[in-house]
């Protein structure tokens, strides 16, 4: 029978504590890393904080309010803080690259995501509502369909589009253009719990000024019968062309009744139904 010598043996035995401790140093940064990573998924998951994220603007308010500038580079600089205590804060994203053009929309959803994977590693909330102006209404869409993934870990509850031209400048869908066939062709990608009101504003009867209400309607393409709830309202009066929207004080009271202070209440209901009768009638 085959024997180790002492020299073997004690070779042998230091090759074992070598491979014990080298285990053991592997082991710590782990384990410190799983325990890391648990609690603040624990902290995420109770976290009370739903916020209000914008692109690309937004109006006075009570609540807190964050700006975001996201640069080309890949800088990314915060100004403002989340006061304590409030639990939807406003949070707006511009870019320093705000041109128009579906490929420059798609080049802004990409730097959001990585100013949106920012925000939740920061804030740890499970939870937020958006709103979109314009072009920020294009950006949020590419964003659902390319990069919104509600494991992370953060669900978007509601999302507010404001003059947003789906269609560009196009006033009708038989002629598609090709961010709206791609929207469409991608559409399932969007999440099905989730609630979009799209407002159009009318300084003229077809239009806000800028962009055609065909576009603006074009939306119901790509979120009608995906999303759980899909509202259309039409703002007319003062302050309904398009560079005026977001300051429009109706706008404001949509804003806070359908997105902050969420009270359970949701598109169609009996009440919301009278407000969508009022904007309307001016």
């Amino acid at each position: 029978m085959f024997k180790l010598t002492n020299r073997q043996q004690r070779r042998s035995l230091w090759v074992l504590l070598v491979g014990i401790l080298l285990l053991v140093v592997l082991l710590i940064p782990t384990t410190s890393w799983v325990k890391s990573s648990t609690k603040e998924k624990a902290a995420q998951h109770n976290s009370q904080l739903s916020p209000l994220i914008m692109i690309p603007g937004s109006s006075a308010t009570k609540h807190s309010l964050l700006k975001v500038e996201v640069y080309n580079s890949g800088k990314i600089t915060y100004t403002g803080k989340i006061r304590r205590g409030d639990t939807e804060p406003i949070i707006v994203v511009a870019f320093e690259n705000n041109h128009d053009g579906y490929s420059n929309i798609k080049k802004q959803a990409k730097m959001f995501n990585e100013a949106f994977e920012q925000l939740v590693q920061t804030y740890k909330f499970n939870n937020f509502k958006a709103f979109g102006h314009s072009n920020g209404g294009l950006i949020w869409t590419v964003w659902l369909e390319k990069y919104y993934d509600e494991a992370d870990g953060a669900k978007i509850k509601t999302l507010m589009t404001l003059g947003t031209p789906y269609n560009f400048s196009e006033s009708s869908v038989s002629n598609k253009t090709q961010m709206l066939s791609d929207l469409i062709a991608d559409r399932e990608r969007i999440p099905s719990s989730l609630t979009v009101l799209s407002v159009m504003g009318t300084k003229t009867y077809n239009s806000d000024g800028l962009v055609p209400e065909g576009s603006v309607e074009a939306g119901k393409y790509i979120y009608q019968k995906v999303v759980k709830h899909y509202t259309t309202m039409t703002v007319t009066g003062n302050d309904a062309q398009h560079s005026d929207l977001p300051q429009n004080q109706q706008i404001v009271s949509l804003i806070k009744e359908y997105i902050l202070n969420q009270n359970g209440n949701r598109p169609g209901s009996k009440n919301r139904s009278n407000r969508q009768n009022q904007l309307s009638s001016n």
